[in-house]
């Protein structure tokens, strides 16, 4: 990891100004989340996970349920890996959970079950990158390390007005060195004290200065309508100066989705569902689903299902269409119904014919999940 923001050559001139008025503004702007109640480094190390890719009003029944069930990293190393997965289901991407618990198992072997202060330590673990291991740094040990997400992108692509792809190598090292500014200043300016009945606790100045970054994103510097007359740096605002802040950041146009189509078959025999797992190796591996095959987008869907099962295309039922976008993936499942005992010509891959109490527990697609909690069986 770069070494700590403090140590940065060249300061920007109002690197200063920015950190005081982010402190100004962040205790009473702060939003009240569970995790900002608690200084447990475990508690911010799960929320900076989850709040990746997904909304924070998504992220708090999560959180809170995961800390209940899984609150330190011993228990999160010894858990089977259903549980975490089942824990993690409908928020995606679950390579975060897996690295997770991984990365839980390295704490508990090289670190006596407690996430380690020192940002080069943070980086070797699983699944905890760049921005992770400042975060983590930052708001549970603040430490004066700088922070980059989509939020502080926007933020200081439009204060400094910065030019270009803001993930491109050069833009991208100008941003991280205007973050890790920020912080440094912050660390250097008399600590902020907050009221001794207030519900949400900082460990200091950099843990708040790089949380107000976020905040300020989040909640004001909006990616297409920003709120500029509440935002602290206003002021200071080359973007909005310019009578054109959204202008910033430069991000270049996402490349073209691609459409993909399945055939996908609810299948049940007495009172029990028929699911398969994923194979390691591919998406989402582990988790349960309902039985499906990629089909050509003129193809005939139940004719394919019945080929592929080996059963009468009569006797499917059609359930409807199901949609969902996977990175850049624009997937349409055709869904049907079969009332039917096992055939000679079973789906490959691992089956299991599962009852309704069976699927709660396990690990499964989330939308696959809903279609058997609201489809009768058979």
């Amino acid at each position: 990891m770069s070494a700590p923001a403090s140590n940065h050559r060249s300061r920007p001139p109002d690197a200063d100004a920015i950190a005081a008025a982010l402190l100004a503004w962040f205790p009473t702007a702060a939003r009240d989340m569970p995790w900002r109640r608690t200084l447990d480094p475990y508690a911010v190390w799960v929320s900076e996970i989850m709040l990746q890719q997904t909304q924070v009003k998504t992220v708090i029944p999560y959180w809170e349920r995961w800390m209940r069930e899984l609150p330190t990293p011993q228990t999160l190393a010894e858990a089977p890996t259903d549980q975490v997965l089942r824990l993690w289901e409908g928020l995606g991407y679950y390579s975060r959970a897996r690295n997770l618990q991984r990365a839980a198992i390295e704490i508990v072997e090289r670190h006596r079950g407690r996430l380690p202060d020192d940002p080069a330590a943070l980086l070797g673990l699983p699944g905890i990158g760049r921005y992770t291991a400042g975060a983590i740094a930052s708001i549970a040990f603040n430490r004066p390390e700088p922070i980059l997400d989509g939020n502080i992108i926007r933020v200081l692509s439009r204060i400094h007005a910065v030019p270009g792809d803001p993930k491109a190598g050069a833009t991208s090292r100008r941003l991280w060195n205007l973050s890790g500014a920020v912080v440094a200043a912050a660390a250097q300016l008399p600590a902020v004290r907050l009221p001794s009945r207030a519900p949400l606790v900082f460990s200091g100045n950099c843990s708040m200065a790089n949380q107000a970054l976020m905040e300020l994103g989040a909640t004001a510097c909006f990616g297409t309508i920003p709120r500029c007359g509440v935002c602290p740096l206003r002021d200071r605002c080359r973007g909005f100066q310019s009578g054109e802040p959204t202008r910033f950041p430069q991000i270049p146009a996402r490349g073209a989705s691609v459409s993909r189509r399945f055939a996908t078959v609810l299948w049940t025999h007495r009172g029990r569902w028929l699911v398969r797992k994923r194979p390691q190796g591919g998406l989402n591996p582990d988790l349960w689903e309902l039985p499906n095959l990629e089909i050509g987008a003129d193809a005939d869907a139940d004719t394919a299902i019945a080929r592929w099962i080996g059963i009468p295309a009569s006797k499917l039922s059609f359930h409807g269409k199901l949609r969902r976008t996977v990175t850049t993936n624009r997937i349409t499942e055709d869904l049907f119904r079969l009332r039917h005992p096992p055939t000679s010509r079973m789906p490959s891959g691992e089956l299991r014919w599962a009852k309704p109490a069976e699927l709660a527990i396990l690990p499964m697609m989330a939308k696959h999940r809903a279609l058997t909690e609201t489809s009768e069986g058979a």
